[in-house]
């Protein structure tokens, strides 16, 4: 099946996101370059920018896109499915993610399943910190700044 691209401006420079008619496969963050395309972007794929379009504006909170099955460990998956329980304007620390997906003694692990993370923003990622600080982030961490400081989150210096 054909992938698909569409690019969406953001003030930390462009994210784009990649799928194709059965959901996103990836958000690539303003430091990636997603491979050329030149095809005509699908239902989902446009649809999805258009979301990611509103949370840069300020007017969207929830993403409602279908996302593509993705090669994953099952404590990925279940990672990730902590983090899209992380409502917005909040954050977690990795040892509440641990929590929330299962596995309490993984803090350290959630960090690299959060890496792994193949749809940032839309899986709320960036809303994981460390329990002095902010932690890391795979787009940097002025990105995740960026996206801490849009949902209304003091994320200190």
């Amino acid at each position: 099946m054909d992938l698909s691209f569409v690019s969406v401006a953001s003030d930390v420079g462009p994210w784009v996101v990649a799928g194709n008619e059965l959901g996103v496969t990836r958000v690539y963050m303003p430091h990636e370059s997603p491979p050329p395309t030149l095809s005509t972007p699908s239902d989902c794929v446009s649809r999805a920018a258009h979301q990611l379009k509103e949370y840069f504006e300020g007017s969207r909170s929830v993403f409602e896109v279908d996302l593509a099955e993705t090669p994953a460990t099952d404590f990925q998956r279940d990672v990730w499915r902590a983090l899209r329980s992380l409502p917005y304007g909040r954050v977690a620390t990795y040892a509440d993610v641990a929590q929330l997906a299962g596995h309490p003694r993984a803090a350290r692990a959630v960090g690299n399943a959060n890496h792994a993370n193949p749809w940032p923003v839309i899986v709320p990622c960036h809303r994981v910190v460390a329990r002095h600080g902010l932690g890391g982030y795979g787009g940097g961490v002025s990105v995740k700044k960026f996206l801490l400081d849009l949902e209304g989150i003091d994320a200190g210096d």
